[in-house]
C-alpha cells in the first residue's frame, strides 16, 4: 500500500467519501488510488474554484467535510477565492494540495512555489506530510480539524513521493473537541440585558439559524417583545411557511443605520457586531448605533442551541408559543409584463418547491426576494459570506451532491456567474438537478451604485465602460448547452414563469437567461 493508498483508506475511515478535484501530476498517484480503493465519489471540476466551492456548498448542507485535489500552488491560488467564502461562511474542507517530491524542490522547478504560504490566510489549519508512513495519520488529523466547530478549512499538502512510497497502517477516526457550552454568568447577563432594554435585538447568526434555533429564538421574542434580525449574509437560513420569519440587515449603510436605531440593546447569537460592507467616505465603519449595548451570548464555535435554551429557561420563555411563524401563502404567479426584481421575486415564490435549496449570489436584484417569498414552503437559503465573486454555481455544485432529492435553485448575476462558468459542466456531467436563473443585466450593476457611494461624481465614459458586459453580449443559451446544460433565453415575467416550472420539472441542470 502506497501514501495514497493510505490517505484515500484514511479519509474514508474518517468519514470524508466526497471528494471534489482537479489534479495534476504530482496527484497521479492519489487518482490512482481512487480506482484501487473503492467508496470516494470523485467529482470533477474544470477549475480549481468550482472544486473549492462545491466543497463550500456540501458542508454547508450536511455538516461534514468533504474533500479537495488541487494541483501544487497555483492549483490552490485558482481555488483561494472560494476558500475565503467557505472560511467565512464556517465550512468545514479537507483541502489537499499536491506538490513536488521531496528531492525535487531544491531544483526550483517552475512549478515550485510557498504552497504553506498560500494555503494559511484560508486556512486553520496547515500541514506538509513528510513522508508516506506519515500521511495516512495526517490524513485522519486533517478531517479532525475540519470537522472543529464550527467547521474549519483544513490544507494537506502531499508531496508526490509520500504518495508513492510505501505507507504504514490506516488511520482510524479522530472525534473534534466537543463545542463548548456557554457560562451561566454568561446567560444572565444577556437575560438582564433583555429585562432593562426598552428595544431589544437578538441578532443571529451561524447554527441559530436553523429552524429549531429560530423557534427558541421566536420563543424568547414573543415572551419578551425583542426582535430577531440575522446578519446581512448567511451561510444558511432555514425559512418558509411555518418557521420563523427574520429579515437581514441590509446591505446599504443608511438602510441599515436606519433598521438598527430604534434598538438600545443588541444580543448577539452566534452572530458579531455588524459592520458596512465596505469603507465609504463620511460614513461610518460599525452600523449599529453609538448609544446602542452589543451583548454576546454564545459564537459560532459554541453550543449556540443550548445557549437559547438556556436563555429561555432564564426568561421563562421555553413555553411560550414562538413569535413571527411565517404563514403559508405564495404570490400570484405573473402571467405577463417586464422582467423586475419584484416580479422575480413573485415568481419564485408562487414555483419555489417544498425543501428546497436557494444558492443566493444575485447581488443586486436579489435584495428584495425575502418579504415576497417568506410564506412560500419551508426551504434553505444561502448567501455569499466572504463576498468573494463566483461562490454560487460551484456551491450550487456541492449542495446538489449532498442532497440529490432535494431540488437546488442558483440565482446569478451575470458578472458573477462567468467567474466559475466552468461549473455548468460539472452539473451536466454529474446531471446534478439545479435549475439556475441567470440575471443578464450586462453590467456590474452593484459598481455603478458603489461608484456613487464612494464619493465619485459624474463618472466618464471609461469608468462607465468598465462596468458593463456588453460588446460582446454574452450568449448564456449557447453557452450553457455547448456544456451539456438545457436552456433558454426569457424577456417577460409570463416567458419566465413557464421556464422556472420547465427547470423545476426537469430532472438535471436547467439554465434561463433573464433578459432584464
Amino acid at each position: 500500500m502506497n501514501g495514497a493508498e493510505s490517505l484515500v483508506r484514511s479519509l474514508l475511515a474518517n468519514g470524508v467519501d466526497v471528494c471534489f478535484t482537479n489534479p495534476g501530476t504530482s496527484e497521479m498517484h492519489f487518482v490512482a488510488a481512487l480506482d484501487h480503493v473503492p467508496g470516494m465519489r470523485c467529482v470533477l471540476g474544470l477549475f480549481e474554484g468550482v472544486v473549492t466551492g462545491a466543497a463550500d456548498g456540501y458542508y454547508r448542507m450536511l455538516g461534514k467535510p468533504a474533500s479537495t485535489l488541487l494541483h501544487l500552488g497555483p492549483g490552490l491560488g485558482n481555488g483561494i477565492a472560494n476558500l475565503h467564502n467557505a472560511k467565512k461562511a464556517f465550512s468545514g474542507v479537507v483541502n489537499i494540495v499536491g506538490d513536488h517530491a521531496t528531492y525535487h524542490l531544491a531544483y526550483n522547478a517552475p512549478l515550485t512555489s510557498d504552497i504553506e504560504g498560500l494555503a494559511r490566510p484560508v486556512s486553520h489549519w496547515v500541514k506538509t506530510s513528510p513522508d508516506a508512513k506519515q500521511i495516512g495519520a495526517d490524513g485522519a488529523l486533517a478531517v479532525q480539524a475540519a470537522r472543529q466547530a464550527p467547521g474549519q478549512i483544513a490544507t494537506l499538502i502531499l508531496p508526490a513521493d509520500t504518495a508513492w512510497n510505501e505507507a504504514a497502517e490506516i488511520a482510524g477516526a479522530l472525534e473534534p473537541d466537543p463545542r463548548k457550552t456557554v457560562d451561566p454568568d454568561v446567560i444572565e447577563n444577556a437575560a438582564k440585558a433583555i429585562r432593562a432594554a426598552k428595544n431589544p435585538l437578538l441578532l443571529v447568526g451561524g447554527d441559530a439559524l436553523r429552524a429549531h434555533n429560530l423557534e427558541m429564538a421566536g420563543r424568547i421574542a414573543a415572551k419578551t417583545g425583542a426582535k430577531i434580525m440575522s446578519e446581512g449574509f448567511n451561510a444558511r437560513l432555514d425559512r418558509g411557511a411555518g418557521r420563523v420569519q427574520i429579515n437581514r440587515i441590509p446591505y446599504v449603510v443608511e438602510l441599515a443605520q436606519e433598521t438598527l436605531a430604534p434598538y438600545d440593546k443588541v444580543i448577539m447569537i452566534g452572530a458579531k457586531p455588524p459592520v458596512a460592507f465596505f469603507a465609504y467616505p463620511d460614513k461610518p465603519s460599525t452600523l449599529y448605533p453609538e448609544s446602542c449595548e452589543m451583548v454576546a451570548l454564545s459564537s459560532v464555535d459554541e453550543d449556540i442551541t443550548r445557549s437559547l435554551e438556556d436563555l429561555a429557561d432564564a426568561l421563562d420563555a421555553r413555553g411560550t408559543e414562538p413569535a413571527g411563524i411565517a404563514q403559508p401563502g405564495r404570490a400570484e404567479l405573473p402571467t405577463g409584463g417586464q422582467i423586475n426584481p419584484e416580479g422575480i421575486a413573485k415568481v419564485i415564490s408562487a414555483l419555489l418547491p417544498e425543501n428546497a435549496i436557494v444558492v443566493d449570489e444575485s447581488v443586486t436584484t436579489g435584495r428584495q426576494f425575502f418579504p415576497t417569498t417568506a410564506g412560500a414552503p419551508p426551504h434553505i437559503w444561502m448567501n455569499n459570506r466572504g463576498g468573494s465573486i463566483g461562490f454560487g454555481l460551484p456551491v450550487a455544485i456541492g449542495a446538489a451532491v449532498a442532497c440529490p432529492d432535494q431540488k437546488v435553485i442558483a440565482l446569478e448575476g451575470d458578472g458573477s456567474a462567468m467567474y466559475t462558468i466552468q461549473s455548468l459542466w460539472t452539473m451536466a456531467r454529474e446531471n446534478l438537478d439545479i435549475t439556475i436563473m441567470v440575471f443578464a443585466n450586462r453590467s456590474y450593476n452593484i459598481l455603478r451604485g458603489e461608484l456613487t457611494n464612494v464619493g465619485v461624481q459624474n463618472p466618464g465614459p471609461r469608468a462607465v465602460d468598465m462596468l458593463t458586459l456588453d460588446r460582446p453580449d454574452i450568449g448564456w443559451v449557447d453557452m450553457a448547452r455547448s456544456m451539456g446544460v438545457e436552456a433558454q433565453k426569457v424577456s417577460d415575467l409570463g416567458a419566465l414563469g413557464r421556464a422556472f416550472d420547465d427547470g423545476l420539472a426537469h430532472k438535471g441542470p436547467y439554465l434561463i437567461e433573464l433578459e432584464m
